[in-house]
């Protein structure tokens, strides 16, 4: 893999640059949010260390992220021998506030077995390739949807409404070990692009946050999300999405959208 295959490259200056696979799809200066999703749960993993394991991610996308470099910083505001807490920022180049981010993290522990519910696995065996689920974007760069590879379960496939894509990403950060929820970061933000109701080149469906909730850590390789968008006619919607990996969920994805028609 080149350093142009992972979503971001980091400077000798700690900048982060976006690649083409972190391209948006409505424009092609900016990035797509959830590369950037994963850069936010990198600084916090990087901050609360590896004992325990980052359960949640809250983050509030305030403005467009430029792929030309953004500064990525975090701070712990609580670390007990449960939980810890903390709060990451993104900054763009001249200091502007971009992304504004909350995590939470719990220590792991062996309890023994625990009954949970049993609930269906989808198969990545079974699914076949085909267009990321967004189709055409606002432009012909190459970008997130091009570049990821893609594949539908049985009775799924590419349309309007509910459906649930599996999903590969690239390397977070060249030349480095992306960790299991910084890998399915990029497909927690994609529950707007998987579900939409009428394609992007009718009506604009960004999100303007992205709750990510995780139960146990994924295991590395193709991730799942079944996802449902629900649009209202003032303007706003939401997106939701489970979230699986080939041993079953590991969690949910929440967004915020505004809804905007082409003009």
């Amino acid at each position: 893999m080149t350093q142009a295959d992972a979503f971001f490259h980091q400077r000798a200056d700690g900048v982060f640059v976006g690649n083409d696979p972190a391209r948006g799809p409505w424009s092609v200066d900016h990035c797509h949010a959830g590369p950037v999703a994963g850069l936010v749960a990198r600084a916090a993993e990087v901050e609360v260390g590896a004992e325990k394991q980052l359960t949640r991610l809250t983050m509030d996308v305030l403005r467009p992220v430029p792929l030309a470099g953004i500064r990525v910083a975090a701070e712990t505001t609580r670390h007990t021998r449960t939980l810890a807490t903390t709060r990451v920022t993104v900054h763009d180049l001249d200091d502007a506030l971009l992304v504004q981010a909350t995590t939470m993290h719990l220590a792991e522990r062996d309890i023994g077995p625990v009954p949970t519910p049993q609930i269906a696995i989808p198969r990545i065996e079974e699914a076949e390739a085909g267009p990321f689920a967004i189709g055409a974007g606002r432009h012909d760069l190459p970008n997130f949807a091009r570049l990821l590879k893609t594949k539908y379960p049985p009775g799924h496939g590419f349309g309007p409404g509910p459906k649930m894509i599996w999903l590969r990403t690239p390397d977070l950060v060249a030349g480095e070990p992306t960790s299991p929820v910084q890998g399915i970061c990029a497909l927690a933000d994609c529950g707007n692009g998987i579900s939409w109701n009428l394609p992007a080149t009718e009506m604009g469906f960004m999100n303007t946050d992205l709750t990510l909730q995780i139960h146990r850590a994924p295991e590395p390789g193709w991730h799942a999300a079944d996802a449902i968008s629900h649009w209202h006619g003032n303007g706003i919607g939401m997106s939701q999405a489970v979230l699986f990996d080939a041993k079953g969920p590991v969690g949910t994805a929440l967004q915020t959208l505004t809804l905007f028609p082409a003009s």
